[in-house]
C-alpha cells in the first residue's frame, strides 16, 4: 500500500475497504449481552464517516488512538439509510511513516494562502488612518500573522478548515468595504479594521495543529471575542499615538460583533459600523454553510437539503452553474482587491462563511 488511495466521499454501499483513515473519535461500549464493540469516527480531507468494530476490541482498541492515521480494513455498509464503515481490523501508523501525507487529512482553504496574504496586506495599505493603519501592522506579522493564515474559523459550522479564519476575514472585509461605499456615514477604516480583527481570538480558541479541531481551555473558558481584545489592547501598548477612544471603538466592534448576549456577545453592537459588522459576519458565514451543503448537488440542477437544525428550516440547494471563461490578466498584472477603496478600483470577488444556536448566527 503506498499512500491513500480511496476517499469518504467516494466509498460506495458493500466496497471492501483497506484504506488510510484519519481517527477523528472512538469510544468502547458494550451490548445489552455484555460484549464490547468500539465505535469510531473516521476523516479525511473529503469529509467524515462513522464505523463500528464488533470482533477483536481488546486488540484493536489502543490502535484506533484519537488523532492517528491507521490502515482500516472492512466493508461499506448501510445502516439506517447511512453508509458507515463495518470494520475488520484497524492498525495505527507511526507519524513518520511515509505513506502519511497531512494534506490527505486537514482539509484546507482552496483559496492559496500566498495571495490571501497578499490582499491582507493591500487591505491594511489601504488605510487613510495612519494609527489604526500601525496597529494592525503591530498586529499582522510574526507567530501571530502565522497562527491566523492556518486557523480554521470554526470548529465545523463554517471555514472548518485550515485557512479559514483568512479566508473567513477576507471575505467580510470585502464585504465591508463595499458597504463602507455606499454609505458615506460609515467611518471606512474602523469598519476594515473592526472587520479585518474580529474573529483574531480565534487563533487562541481553537487548537488546530492537528485533527480534529478542538477548543483550547481558554477558547472555552473566555470565548474568541475577548481573547481576540485582549490580543488588540496589548498591540495597542505599542501604538503610541492612538487614542482611548479609538481603541474603545475597534474593541467594541471585537465584543459585539456576535450582535446579542444570548448569540455570546459581551456587549450589543452600539455604533453603525458594529452593527454592520455583525450581519455581515452573520451572512458571510450563512453563505459558506449553504455553499458546503451545495457541493454534493449536481451542476444546474436542485435539491432539498436534510432538515437544517442551525438554521431551523429545510433549505433548497442549487448545483454549482458551468463556469464562464475568465478574462485573463496581462502577465504580471494581476489585480488584488482593495475593499472600500473608493470605486477607482475594481474589485475581484471573495470567497465566504462561521457556528451556531437555533436560527441565530453561526458563529
Amino acid at each position: 500500500m503506498s499512500g491513500k488511495q480511496i476517499f469518504i466521499n467516494e466509498l460506495q454501499e458493500g466496497q471492501r475497504i483497506d484504506e488510510l483513515f484519519l481517527v477523528a473519535g472512538s469510544k468502547r461500549l458494550e451490548t445489552k449481552a455484555g460484549k464490547p464493540y468500539l465505535i469510531v469516527t473516521l476523516m479525511d480531507r473529503s469529509g467524515e464517516i462513522g464505523g463500528r468494530l464488533w470482533e477483536n476490541v481488546d486488540r484493536y482498541e489502543s490502535e484506533a488512538e484519537v488523532g492517528s492515521v491507521a490502515v482500516l480494513r472492512g466493508s461499506a455498509q448501510s445502516f439506517r439509510d447511512e453508509l458507515q464503515l463495518k470494520i475488520d481490523s484497524v492498525n495505527k501508523l507511526q507519524e513518520d511513516d511515509p505513506r502519511v501525507d497531512l494534506a490527505d487529512y486537514l482539509p484546507t482553504s482552496k483559496r492559496p494562502v500566498e495571495q490571501m496574504l497578499l490582499e491582507l496586506q493591500d487591505i491594511i495599505d489601504s488605510l487613510t488612518d495612519h494609527d489604526l493603519r500601525q496597529l494592525l501592522q503591530e498586529i499582522f506579522q510574526g507567530e501571530t500573522l502565522a497562527a491566523f493564515k492556518a486557523a480554521p474559523a470554526a470548529k465545523k459550522m463554517h471555514h472548518a478548515y485550515l485557512g479559514g479564519l483568512l479566508e473567513h476575514t477576507l471575505s467580510v472585509t470585502t464585504l465591508a468595504g463595499r458597504i463602507a461605499d455606499q454609505y458615506q456615514s460609515v467611518d471606512r477604516d474602523l469598519f476594515l479594521s473592526g472587520a479585518l480583527l474580529h474573529d483574531l481570538g480565534k487563533i487562541k480558541e481553537f487548537s488546530f495543529h492537528s485533527v480534529p479541531f478542538d477548543y483550547t481551555d481558554s477558547g472555552r473558558l473566555l470565548g474568541h471575542a475577548m481573547l481576540g481584545s485582549e490580543i488588540v489592547r496589548e498591540a495597542a501598548g505599542r501604538v503610541a499615538k492612538l487614542s482611548a477612544h479609538r481603541l474603545d471603538q475597534v474593541l467594541h466592534l471585537i465584543l459585539s460583533h456576535h450582535g446579542r448576549h444570548e448569540f455570546g456577545a459581551p456587549v450589543v453592537p452600539m455604533t453603525i459600523e458594529a452593527l454592520l459588522l455583525h450581519h455581515v459576519d452573520d451572512i458571510d458565514a450563512k453563505v459558506n454553510y449553504i455553499d458546503k451543503l451545495s457541493e454534493n448537488v449536481g451542476d444546474d440542477e436542485n435539491q432539498w437539503s436534510d432538515y437544517q437544525r442551525p438554521l431551523e428550516r429545510f433549505l433548497l440547494l442549487h448545483g454549482s452553474p458551468e463556469e464562464k471563461p475568465k478574462t485573463e490578466q496581462p502577465a504580471g498584472k494581476e489585480s488584488r482587491a482593495v475593499p472600500g477603496k473608493k470605486k477607482e478600483k475594481k474589485r475581484d470577488k471573495a470567497k465566504t462563511g462561521d457556528d451556531s444556536l437555533k436560527q441565530q448566527t453561526l458563529f
